[in-house]
């Protein structure tokens, strides 16, 4: 079983064109990830016929770097991924301050997919006001 039906398929994200000049699909953990980061990176009633859809995370861009905020933050990633992606399970989500950029932070989401139980993560950064 190739890893496509195992996992799904569909455009790859950032949308971009394959070598044959058609839109490149992902597939497996990649687009198991790459749903991840469409999920966080939509705001609710971006998308027409699904209000709910998303995770928030830009809301916080004027919300200050501290803890408060950081785990809100946390709590809106694994809110949101529960609700939006059924192919994994969230094991961790760790929102600490960027040691480089005081305007930031970095999520860190630790998640196993469901078919196969591997364990995967991802990291993103969450641009704040300071």
């Amino acid at each position: 079983m190739d890893s496509g039906s195992l996992f799904g398929q569909g455009i790859s994200f950032p949308p971009r064109l394959g070598a044959n000049g058609r839109f490149a699909w992902s597939s497996g953990p990649d687009n198991i990830r790459e749903a991840i980061t469409v999920i966080l990176s939509t705001q609710p009633n971006e998308r027409v016929m699904l209000p709910a859809f998303g995770g928030k995370l830009r809301s916080y861009l004027f919300e200050p770097n501290t803890v408060a905020t950081r785990q809100s933050i946390q709590e809106e990633i694994g809110n949101a991924l529960k609700l939006w992606e059924p192919r994994i399970t969230v094991q961790s989500v760790t929102v600490v301050a960027d040691s480089s950029d005081p305007r930031a932070a970095v999520a860190s989401i630790q998640y196993q997919l469901v078919a196969s139980q591997t364990v995967e993560q991802l990291n993103l950064t969450v641009q704040l006001s300071g």
